[in-house]
């Protein structure tokens, strides 16, 4: 473990983190060189389409929102599962969890950067966002629904910066944080968290022009969705932590982890299964959306194979978690989560947002596939997300060891 320096300023702080997250061994380096190279690429694929616009991409008058916005709302609720964290650490004291809450508010803060970033690239280029500058711009707060988005994401960054960076800081400077000062921005993060995914959902939701979206399910979908893929992405993420450095998690903390997944994931297939009964039961014009994403359309069939690889990598994922046949062997939580956290992503990315777009409101069908730019500016993304999670994690990993083993 790295000593830090005798400074306790801010500066000295900085100076350490990026000291500590410069310094590893060769396949850390090579991980970072590997980052790097994945986000020049999507710096490339964006500047070939600021150059020519989004004709660069594969959507159209039809599928006016495709792969970004796709990833968009995926990770919005990526970012809201946080909560599952913080309220059991800071309501309910439990200890295990407390442990590696920051590491979930970390994931939280990579994810909703990610969200943004996916709405600038979706603009087509970034001077179309001026109308969102206070002062410069009009934002159509509070009549338009995209506004409340834009405060509740920026404002849940803030909450999920602001609190573990306070934590990460009192502990660089061998102290106990003073829990007046963030306690009331940590209860305020429990409610923001539900707002943002639970607005995202109302974006589609108030659409009545798009019945596959125009479902009072949603909402609770949404909740139910995040709250599976979001632990699931977390505890793959304290399983590499586990294997591949001296901060290790308790048998426990997975087991807890866990739990909540698997409840969250069977309230996730009970709603899906409702809605597919509700579409295809009494089927009527508006279950076309639902037909195409299912079975296909007029021949167009391209996201059925997507859909029930998506539907059943959900359902061998909940059984196996469920049944948990490794008693929380991480070896086997681990392949788990990742078999939930696609098949969530695949559902609730093109899987929700292609089908409400196709048929369109004149009955035109087509089909969609993202384009080399589009999937070259999501990995680049991607990177860039992962790369902030790392150079956050990192350093708040070995403050929080040594503070520990100084008390």
């Amino acid at each position: 473990m790295m000593k830090k320096s005798s400074g306790k300023g801010l500066i000295s702080f900085l100076q350490d983190s990026v000291l500590w997250n410069l310094s590893g061994g060769i396949g850390y380096q090579l991980y970072l060189c590997l980052l790097a190279a994945t986000m020049m690429l999507g710096g490339y694929a964006y500047l070939v389409q600021f150059k020519v616009g989004l004709t660069a991409t594969n959507m159209n008058d039809i599928v006016s929102w495709g792969f970004y916005i796709s990833n968009f709302t995926f990770l919005v609720g990526v970012a809201a599962a946080a909560v599952m964290l913080i309220l059991p650490s800071y309501i309910f004291k439990d200890k295990d969890l407390h442990k590696v809450v920051i590491i979930g508010e970390v994931v939280a803060v990579g994810a909703l950067v990610m969200c943004m970033m996916f709405v600038l690239v979706d603009l087509g280029g970034p001077l179309n966002a001026w109308h969102l500058l206070p002062g410069i711009g009009i934002l159509n707060w509070p009549s338009s629904l995209l506004s409340w988005d834009i405060i509740v994401l920026n404002g849940y960054l803030a909450l999920n910066l602001f609190v573990p960076a306070y934590i990460v800081y009192s502990h660089y400077n061998d102290r106990e944080p003073n829990e007046k000062f963030y306690r009331p921005f940590v209860f305020l993060s429990i409610f923001w968290a539900f707002a943002i995914h639970l607005i995202t959902a109302f974006l589609y939701e108030g659409l009545p022009a798009r019945p596959f979206w125009n479902n009072p399910l949603m909402g609770p979908r949404f909740l139910a969705s995040a709250f599976a893929a979001g632990p699931a992405l977390i505890t793959v993420v304290l399983y590499i932590i586990h294997t591949t450095t001296t901060f290790k998690i308790t048998t426990q903390t997975f087991n807890k982890l866990r739990l909540i997944i698997v409840v969250s994931a069977i309230i996730n297939l009970i709603m899906l299964f409702s809605e597919v009964f509700k579409e295809f039961y009494t089927p009527t014009h508006h279950s076309l959306a639902a037909e195409y994403l299912f079975f296909g359309l007029k021949g167009h069939d391209s996201l059925v194979p997507w859909i029930w690889t998506a539907i059943s990598m959900n359902i061998l994922a909940t059984l196996t978690l469920a049944f948990n046949p490794g008693r929380n062997n991480p070896k086997v939580l681990f392949p788990a989560c990742i078999l939930l956290f696609v098949g969530i992503w695949i559902e609730k990315g093109i899987g929700l947002i292609v089908p409400g777009l196709v048929p369109s409101p004149l009955g035109e069908v087509v089909d969609y596939a993202p384009s080399w730019v589009e999937i070259c500016i999501t990995l680049g993304i991607l990177a860039f997300g992962i790369f902030i999670v790392t150079m956050l994690i990192r350093p708040a990993l070995i403050i929080e060891q040594q503070f520990e083993a100084e008390k």
